[in-house]
């Protein structure tokens, strides 16, 4: 059933979990924001929102094959870099990089952003990553990328005109100029990047011209926003870009992380996406402090969304929250077989490989339980918690055995292992605070993976430390995903549910 969510106080992240990348538009008194999904099929999640602090995710703009392919052999967190969002003259448009071979820049558009969006325009023009598209006031639009360069382009059709130009590349000796936005304010074009790396160094910084092309001047108080050097519980603040309200205020999202432990500190998340109020001063955006509690905002604060906390399979097609790796063929994922019930029939031989059979859901919160009732009597699968090939913990069932398996870099191996009675039965995990005494060795959290006895009581197989499923130990560019699996054969799954836990 679904579960009310009224929080005591609106928080940041506005929205948690693996949601990087953020690209926000506003049409009327509705605000719309599309996100990074890298190596996961739908790609780019779509999210509505009246407030810009409760967000309801409307669907995916990639959500069929034939919008995106993501080859089982482009490497994790490859795939759906960095899109940005655009309403213009009438419609939506949205501009994205597939990192893979022969991937490159794509256009979909859409009058509704609920979606369908189109089939990709491709954009063979545009060179390299984090692509923008900014119409000056005759019609032609720009499309700046990072490094930062900028081409002329026909939107409609993909054709770019002349070659790309050098505008400007953020400050001096800053590492990784990207994620650039053009916008007309006022009496001057504004070029928004990020710059200094997406990792502890992350910055925004921007610059303004009389024109779209330039020249451009830096604003004296670069960067803008970072949290570099600082003991801020946000680090990792980045790649932004910022709205106007309808009541002339200014805003400003961004992605961050939040690092927990020791040192070096870890993030288990993913790259989150974050809301700071924006002033100006003399021409230049001065951002206000990135805080926890959102509950100052100038405006009425709309009714929290309902919140999809359970899945019961009954709808015969998984909800948009829903993703999977790489591609999601409807013979493999299917409700057909037994109704009620999310049927997976394996491919890869364990979650090791590219083409693995996984469906799954983000981890949004800090602690967390997850729970599904399989049903394993045809094959073999289970739960785990995955943030790649390389780095996961699952517990599995196969017929009358359960295991639970750790998968860390290139060492894989079985934990535990136990006989249970033959039929389905509950598998759970729980993500939560390390037991005292906490010291600079300490990791981020303890995933603890077992089952379910039928009086509800949960029965530990193994418990782990969290930080080898970390971007600081793994590398790449997403966070966890909790979510169902198989192996081998045909698993069932009559339901599954995710339970915020606090903290």
């Amino acid at each position: 059933m679904p579960a009310q969510s009224q929080p005591a106080r609106p928080t940041n992240p506005v929205i948690s979990g693996f949601h990087p990348d953020p690209s926000v538009c506003r049409v009327g008194d509705d605000y719309y924001l599309a996100c990074s999904s890298f190596e996961y099929f739908p790609g780019v999640p779509l999210f509505h929102s009246r407030d810009l602090v409760h967000w309801r995710q409307i669907g995916n703009v990639l959500d069929r094959p034939e919008q995106l392919r993501l080859p089982v052999s482009m490497p994790s967190s490859g795939g759906i870099y960095a899109p940005t969002l655009r309403h213009h003259d009438g419609r939506f448009w949205l501009i994205v990089t597939n990192a893979r071979e022969g991937g490159g820049n794509l256009i979909v558009t859409a009058t509704d952003p609920a979606g369908p969006w189109s089939d990709p325009i491709p954009a063979p023009g545009v060179p390299g990553i984090d692509p923008d598209l900014a119409w000056d006031e005759d019609g032609t639009c720009w499309c700046t990328v990072a490094g930062v360069s900028q081409v002329r382009i026909d939107p409609s059709t993909g054709e770019t005109y002349g070659t790309p130009r050098a505008l400007w590349s953020g400050g001096p000796g800053a590492k990784a100029p990207e994620a650039p936005h053009l916008y007309r304010i006022g009496d001057y074009w504004y070029l928004l990047i990020a710059e200094g790396g997406t990792e502890r160094g992350h910055g925004v910084s921007i610059a303004r011209g009389r024109t779209p092309t330039g020249p451009f001047e830096p604003c004296p108080a670069n960067p803008v926003l970072t949290h570099r050097g600082t003991d801020h519980p946000v680090q990792n603040t980045g790649h932004a870009d910022l709205v106007q309200a309808p009541d002339g205020s200014w805003w400003m999202v961004f992605l961050g992380v939040r690092p927990r432990g020791g040192t070096p500190g870890w993030h288990v998340l993913g790259r989150e996406t974050f809301l700071a109020p924006v002033t100006w001063e003399q021409g230049w955006p001065v951002v206000g402090q990135v805080t926890s509690d959102l509950s100052e905002l100038p405006w009425p604060l709309s009714p929290a969304p309902a919140e999809e906390r359970r899945d019961d399979f009954g709808l015969g097609e998984l909800g948009p929250a829903w993703i999977s790796v790489r591609d999601r063929p409807a013979e493999l994922f299917t409700s057909e077989e037994r109704p009620g019930w999310l049927t997976l029939r394996a491919r890869g031989g364990s979650l090791d490989e590219p083409d693995a059979v996984f469906a799954g859901r983000r981890q949004q919160d800090l602690t967390c339980r997850a729970r599904t009732l399989v049903d394993p009597s045809d094959g073999r699968g289970g739960l785990a918690v995955r943030l790649d090939e390389r780095h996961h913990y699952a517990i599995e069932a196969s017929g009358t055995d359960v295991r639970v398996i750790a998968r860390v870099g290139s060492l894989r191996t079985v934990l535990a292992e136990r006989s249970v009675p033959a039929g389905p039965l509950v598998l759970a995990l729980t993500v939560t605070e390390p037991p005292p005494p906490h010291g600079p060795c300490t990791g981020p959290d303890v995933v603890s993976l077992g089952i379910e006895q039928p009086d509800g009581t949960f029965t530990e197989f193994a418990a782990l430390d969290g930080r080898y499923l970390s971007t600081e130990v793994a590398g790449g560019f997403t966070g966890r995903v909790i979510g169902v699996y198989a192996t081998a054969g045909t698993v069932h799954f009559d339901w599954f549910d995710y339970e915020p836990l606090g903290g």
